[in-house]
């Protein structure tokens, strides 16, 4: 089969014939049908993302695909499902294994490619939202990278909870997929100042960060007493240091965030989250925002449509 493969971290990945997966205990067989491609497959691919197996292996966190085999210890889901599933690696590929406890069945309303893009986005910005900073109705909420994969989520996700969203992007192109999604105030981080005219919106009760750098610098001195920050991730490439004075004068809470580590320490809530948002998808109130489709020949060109922030919302891979 074919693979979208890093056999090391001083090359690029490629696309490369490999054998098929073999299903082994408490796995199952998927004939992939969508990938969803995340900022965090650039980190993997370089070696700098702090789940990188070891090459080689193929890139892909979240996949959507039919079940086409079980593993020997295993009863569900049933051969010919179509499930949705977050296994860190392996699906930019024409099949692959992932755990059986993982995979979640799609609504059949739900097109495959939406559901590869639907887990990690949604997710990251629906459980750190209601369960680490507790956004509240009426609150103010930043969101930095709006028209990106998760933050434009963040921005249907803060307006769906009764939040004012505030949506910083780069260029109107990009500031108008935030509107569509449902952003009360607009800012273009490339010809406005964030922090003063966040200020002259009233200041930020929640800032939501996938973004780092000089940004975060901007959005901290635009908060409220007793703020909360949430940091998702450096898509700038910069990790900014915390100036502590600020967040001591201001009573400022700064929230770490890593979506993936739930699988390890609180599935329930993880799956929890994700069954509120089925609920929702099926009553209409998300609408998914996908920028690109591509087939995996062209894996290396989707990659870099995340690298120079070209897309919006997801970029899906369809083997």
């Amino acid at each position: 089969m074919r693979a979208f493969l890093v056999s090391s971290f001083d090359n690029a990945p490629t696309v490369e014939n490999v054998p098929a997966p073999i299903a082994k205990n408490d796995e199952v067989l998927l004939d992939i049908a969508a990938c969803g491609l995340n900022f965090a497959d650039l980190l993997m691919a370089k070696g700098t993302y702090q789940d990188t197996p070891v090459p080689p292996f193929t890139l892909g966190m979240e996949v959507c695909g039919t079940v086409t085999a079980l593993g020997p210890n295993v009863t569900t889901p049933a051969i010919g499902t179509r499930v949705a599933v977050f296994g860190g690696n392996g699906g930019l590929a024409e099949q692959g294994v992932f755990p059986a406890a993982l995979c979640r069945p799609v609504p059949d309303d739900m097109p495959s490619d939406v559901a590869a893009g639907f887990m990690v986005a949604y997710g990251t910005s629906h459980l750190v939202l209601t369960r680490r900073a507790q956004l509240q109705k009426g609150e103010t909420l930043l969101v930095l990278g709006a028209a990106g994969g998760v933050g434009l989520t963040a921005v249907e996700i803060g307006k769906a909870m009764g939040a004012t969203v505030i949506a910083v992007a780069r260029g109107a192109d990009k500031l108008a997929v935030a509107k569509s999604a449902g952003a009360d105030h607009l800012i273009d981080s490339t010809t406005e100042d964030i922090t003063e005219a966040v200020r002259a919106l009233g200041g930020a009760d929640v800032v939501y960060d996938p973004v780092g750098g000089d940004a975060f610098k901007a959005a901290l001195r635009a908060c409220n007493r007793e703020a909360r920050v949430i940091v998702i991730g450096f898509a700038s490439g910069d990790v900014p240091a915390i100036p502590a004075n600020i967040i001591l004068v201001k009573n400022i809470t700064v929230i770490g965030f890593y979506w993936g580590g739930y699988l390890r320490f609180n599935p329930t809530a993880l799956a929890d989250s994700l069954d509120e948002l089925m609920a929702w998808y099926a009553q209409g109130r998300l609408r998914p925002h996908i920028s690109h489709v591509m087939p995996l020949k062209d894996a290396a060109k989707a990659l870099e449509l995340m690298r120079n922030r070209t897309s919006t919302g997801k970029v899906v891979v369809t083997p």
